[in-house]
């Protein structure tokens, strides 16, 4: 088998990729969900290196500066980010990491680690994903229509992904994400190193 790998997931808001990922998590505990970094404050119950790494501006700056972060952005007067040292260390452990994150910060994943493997989900539909946002029920029309607007241009990145997967059905498409995960180690990325195992010659 291959090295751990780095999954990044990504997806239009309700699509279901969150309860994907913890479904996964929860069936194979050698597998890691990274954790973001932010300026923000924290909120109540959540904890330091669990929730998030929270950083002060000064700090998350600097680390920028020093290509810490494989991906980061500013959302709403606060920073975030993806730290890189912690990704990197689970690697080397031979645990495989899942990247949970937006187009936009998948985007610079690719740029940072093109080794990374990329999973796009999607709906069955957009009228779909419109009943799913409505089904929440914490949506006005307007909001609706601004989501349904932003899925239609995250789904425009597709082009850029390895897989996809459509999650029509939420045990079908765990199922689907983890035989993606699990092809990824079969891979012939390193014939010489394959042969020399098969020969005993390390």
């Amino acid at each position: 088998m291959t090295a751990a790998r780095l999954f990044i997931i990504s997806g239009p808001s309700a699509v279901g990729k969150g309860t994907i990922v913890k479904r996964i998590l929860k069936s194979d505990g050698k597998v890691h969900l990274s954790v973001s970094a932010t300026t923000r404050n924290p909120r109540e119950g959540e904890e330091e290196g669990v929730s998030y790494y929270f950083m002060s501006d000064e700090q998350f700056v600097q680390a920028v500066g020093e290509g810490g972060f494989l991906e980061h952005a500013s959302v709403h007067g606060h920073y975030y980010g993806t730290p890189k040292a912690p990704v990197m260390s689970q690697l080397k452990a031979g645990r495989d990491v899942i990247l949970e994150i937006d187009v936009q910060g998948a985007m610079q994943v690719k740029e940072s680690y093109p080794d990374g493997v990329f999973i796009f989900i999607l709906p069955p539909s957009v009228d779909a994903l419109r009943s799913r946002i409505m089904h929440r029920g914490t949506e006005s029309e307007e909001d609706i229509q601004v989501r349904l607007g932003a899925a239609q241009r995250e789904m425009e990145y597709l082009e850029h992904y390895d897989y996809y997967v459509v999650n029509d059905d939420l045990e079908k498409a765990v199922d689907s994400v983890k035989k993606i995960m699990a092809a990824e180690h079969w891979k012939v990325t390193d014939a010489a190193g394959i042969l020399k195992r098969i020969k005993g010659e390390e």
